[in-house]
Formats: structure tokens, sequence, C-alpha cells
């Protein structure tokens, strides 16, 4: 028994240093905790920011009329689904090229797939410092498609299903990711100091700016603009509508709250909460002037320009979501509600057809806020400026391109009868849903 006691002791003794190896080689918390909460930060964002989705198809839905609905909801999911392939097979490492630049600090590699980490990846072959690839990847896809959906509503009840989905191939897998580059991946606006905390330019004026050419040269619905006057088309159902508003509001805390790119400290956590209270904020003050100002102008408030005032009022906010305070969000949303309000009449006067007011909301507004981060923020005006002249020259004209060849080649509008029946019929056979805007 003596002997056996003095052998465990000394294998005991012998297995010390390697114990003690063991255990200074396997990192502690400190080192790995800001990679698992980061990761975890971009999944739970990521996941909001996907919730959207849905907010922009009842949107659109609620906002076309019965006739069209699953039209709507068709692109929705295709958009999405479309973005999500080409964001994976081109647009990825194209916005993020690293050292990739083929043009530097202009154009990332074409061709270059997203690969994840490893199945089981050791914590010494991990990124420590920020998070895993596929949080990261999902977290800026979910915003790529978000872009898209923003086209989808302004060109809705007269453009054919196919060439939509082209359009929505280039611009989620080659011009988003290009354009993007020069900011969050480190190219040329980014080297300039230009200041876009969560995407007021870089995704929602993008995504504005490329309606905006579609509208264009896709033109207005039939009757929409008759003898001198602008005919109302109401929406099948504000119930839908509200819904997917309330939806994207949702959305929003991911959208701006992940954009904090890091939970890995005290101060990080609470930035993102600073976040959240700043979002919320600039929706409600845009909601609540457009209510007001709807009824001072029309006598009566008009439920769609609410409804848009509070995306405006996201969207005002989303370039510079942390360092306002309470008050700060409160007027920056508050005149997204006013661009709303203004703008909306002012495109029927040039005779653009934007069915769910998505270039006031998502361009207009994102004008704002990309200009409003000079009040809180580092950035010169200068600087905003040429950021959003950059992004709009580039994204308008290539999008009026791209569109052009498209109505050449394709075809991008149905026919006139098509129209009048309605595009769930003429595009995909079905009939139309019930008109609940009748009662």
């Amino acid at each position: 028994m003596k002997n056996l006691k003095t052998f465990a002791i000394a294998a005991a003794l012998t297995a010390l240093p390697t114990l003690a190896l063991a255990q200074d080689a396997a990192p502690g918390f400190d080192e790995i905790g800001p990679y698992i909460m980061t990761t975890l930060l971009f999944l739970v964002a990521g996941f909001l920011v996907f919730f959207m989705a849905a907010g922009f198809a009842m949107l659109e839905a609620g906002l076309v009329r019965s006739k069209n609905v699953t039209m709507q909801l068709t692109k929705n999911i295709a958009l999405y689904s479309f973005a999500a392939i080409m964001y994976w097979l081109i647009g990825f490492n194209l916005m993020y090229p690293g050292d990739g630049w083929i043009i530097a600090g202009w154009v990332g590699p074409f061709f270059s797939t997203t690969t994840l980490d490893p199945v089981g990846v050791a914590a010494a072959d991990a990124a420590l410092d920020y998070a895993s690839i596929g949080s990261d990847f999902f977290f800026q896809l979910v915003f790529v498609a978000a872009t898209a959906s923003i086209v989808s509503g302004a060109l809705a009840e007269r453009i054919k299903l196919w060439p939509f989905l082209v359009f929505v191939i280039i611009l989620t897998g080659v011009m988003y990711p290009i354009s993007g580059s020069w900011q969050w991946g480190g190219g040329w606006l980014s080297e300039a100091g230009f200041s876009d905390f969560a995407g007021s330019t870089v995704v929602h004026s993008v995504g504005g700016w490329a309606a905006l050419a579609g509208a264009i040269v896709l033109g207005p619905r039939l009757g929409k603009y008759k003898d001198g006057r602008v005919n109302p088309m109401p929406g099948s159902n504000l119930a839908l509508a509200t819904l997917g508003t309330f939806i994207l509001w949702l959305g929003w805390f991911g959208f701006n709250g992940g954009s904090q790119l890091a939970m890995g400290t005290v101060g990080d956590v609470s930035d993102v909460s600073r976040i959240f209270a700043n979002t919320n904020m600039a929706a409600a003050a845009g909601a609540v002037t457009a209510l007001i100002l709807t009824q001072v102008m029309y006598k009566k408030v008009d439920l769609t320009m609410v409804l848009n005032g509070a995306l405006a009022g996201l969207v005002s906010i989303t370039a510079e979501p942390l360092a306002p305070t309470l008050f700060g969000a409160l007027w920056i949303g508050a005149i997204g509600g006013v661009i709303v309000v203004f703008a909306v009449p002012m495109l029927d006067k040039f005779k653009i057809d934007d069915v769910v007011g998505a270039i006031p909301v998502h361009l207009l507004a994102g004008i704002w806020g990309t200009i409003a981060v000079i009040f809180y923020g580092d950035a010169s005006l200068g600087t905003q400026l040429m950021g959003i002249i950059g992004y709009g020259v580039f994204t308008f004209v290539a999008s009026l391109i791209v569109w052009s060849i498209l109505k050449a080649t394709m075809g991008i509008r149905v026919s006139e009868e098509a129209e009048i029946n309605g595009l769930d019929t003429s595009e995909l056979g079905m009939e139309a849903y019930p008109d609940f805007s009748k009662g």
C-alpha cells in the first residue's frame, strides 16, 4: 500500500508540468469572450434584420392593389433568396476585399466565394479580435437584401418579374458590394473620413437611387397621372401595411444595434442599448411629425404618411444612431417625417410614380441622415456631401444603364392589358386577393 501511494504521488508530480502547460495554452474568457459575444451580437442582430424581409413584404402587400399582392410577395421572397446566393458567390469578398483589391480602394476581387470557418474551429485558429466568419457574412447579407427590397416597392404594379430579378442579381452581386466597399470595406470614402454608421447612404440611399432610376425608365402606372391630376390608387390592406411597418421598426434595432460591431466590453453593450433607444426615438418622432403635418395640411390624418414618417425617422438616424442624445434622435427623426410629407407630392409633380414612398423614405431621408452626422460626429459637411454624391452618381448611373439594357432586351413593363388585369393573373396565373380597402 505504501509503495502504491508513493507511485501515485510520483505520477501526479510528473503530470503537473503537463497540466500546467495545458492550462496555460487554454485561453480564458477575457480572451475568447469578445469573440463569443460579438458573434452572438451578429447572429441576434442578423435574425432581426432578416425579419425585416417580412416587414417589407407585408408593407408592400398592403400598399398595392389586391390584384398585385401575390406578385409583391413573390418578388420579396425571390429577391431575398437571390441576394443570399449572389452575396455568397461574389458580393461578400467584393465588399470586404482585405488585401485583395483589384483597384485599390475602389474595386475588390470578383468571383471569390465566401468560405466559412472550419467545423469546430479551435480558439487558436479563430479571429478572436472580431467574430466568426459565418456570423459576419450573415449579418452583412441581410443588409444587401434590404437594399433590394427598397427597389421592389417603388416599382410595384407594372414591372415584369424576371427582368426585376435580373436587376436584383446585378444589384446584390456587383453594384451594392462595390459601393459598399468604398466605406465599410476600407475603401476610398473610408480613408477620406466619410461616416455612415449603419447605412443611411450605403444601404438606404443606394436602394433609393436604384429605385429612382427604375421608376424613370419604367414610367408611372396607367391612370396615375391623367388630365393634370394625380389619381390616388389606395392599397388593398392597410392592416398589413401597418404590421409591416412595425416589423421593420423591430428589425431596425438589429440593423442599427448590430452595427456597433462589438459586444465584448461594458462600453460596447451600453452603446448598443443607447443605439436601441435613439433608434426608437427617431421612429416615434418621424411618425408623430407626419401625423401632425397631415392633419394640419389636409385636415385629416393620412395613415400611409404616418407609416412612412416612422420609416423615414428610422432611416434618418441610421447614419449616426450612437452619438446623439435622445433629444438629438428626436429632432433628426422628426425632420425625416417632414421630408416624407413634402416629398411624396413633389414626386407626383414630376410624374415619378413610387407606389410605397420608397424614394422619399430611403433616398431623401437617407441623404438627410447622412448630413445630420455632422451635428454629433466627427465628419465634415464636405466629406459627407462627397460620399452622398459619390454613391448617388455611381448607383443612379449604373442602375439607369442596367434598367435601359433590360428594357431594350427583355422588356421590363407588362402590357396595358396585363396591368389592368393585375400582375397576379398576368405574371403568375393567380386570382387576385379580395380588396379589403373597399370595406
